[in-house]
């Protein structure tokens, strides 16, 4: 039995289909990597004219290490200007060996004092001004809400805001107390940087 030309064409088309043999999944070019979960590195700061505690973590979702830590400390021998020019030195040394691209600093209290206050003023404006010439995105946190972030507690003591650093962390021994504030304030931070905040965070 005669098939027209067209018939022709048509068998020709099948049997090219059908000798076409499917990619195989291994020749497939592989799935694009899942990204790696978002990490930032966070610069703590607790001010104080004579004990200023810093610290910086490197955080993900779910996990934070300890790049660095201390407390800042000047004498009563020294004056407060002086005092003012070793934090903000000291802080400028600090983001540059650590790179952190985010600030948070402990917010303004009551204090009874007004002497206190002013003492207090002067360090955190140092503070700023330090973390301020690197660009850093600058947030301020009250101390109640570290104290619940890191203890689950907004009254909790300074000795047991450093024993859940020790152990979020996984450091070797305790830090001390300023630096452990630090420390503290940077992992309150942190958590809100991977939390959807119901309000805009209002950078200082």
């Amino acid at each position: 039995m005669g098939i027209s030309p067209q018939q022709f064409e048509q068998l020709q088309a099948r049997i090219r289909t059908g000798t076409r043999r499917s990619p195989r999944a291994s020749n497939a070019p592989p799935a694009p990597p899942t990204p790696a979960s978002a990490r930032r590195i966070v610069l703590g700061i607790d001010p104080s004219l004579r004990g200023t505690g810093w610290g910086v973590i490197q955080a993900d979702r779910n996990t934070a290490v300890a790049l660095g830590f201390g407390t800042i400390h000047c004498p009563a021998v020294l004056a407060r200007s002086r005092c003012l020019v070793r934090i903000a030195e000291a802080l400028r040394q600090a983001i540059r060996t650590h790179t952190p691209d985010a600030c948070a600093i402990e917010g303004l209290f009551f204090a009874q004092n007004l002497q206190t206050a002013l003492l207090m003023g002067e360090a955190r404006g140092a503070c700023l001004l330090a973390a301020a010439e690197f660009g850093l995105e600058i947030t301020e946190i009250a101390p109640r809400k570290v104290k619940q972030a890191i203890v689950g507690f907004g009254g909790a003591q300074k000795a047991a805001v450093a024993q859940m650093v020790l152990r979020m962390l996984s450091l070797s021994e305790l830090p001390e107390p300023d630096a452990a504030d630090a420390l503290a304030i940077a992992l309150a931070h942190a958590r809100d940087l991977f939390r959807p905040a119901l309000t805009p965070r209002k950078p200082l």
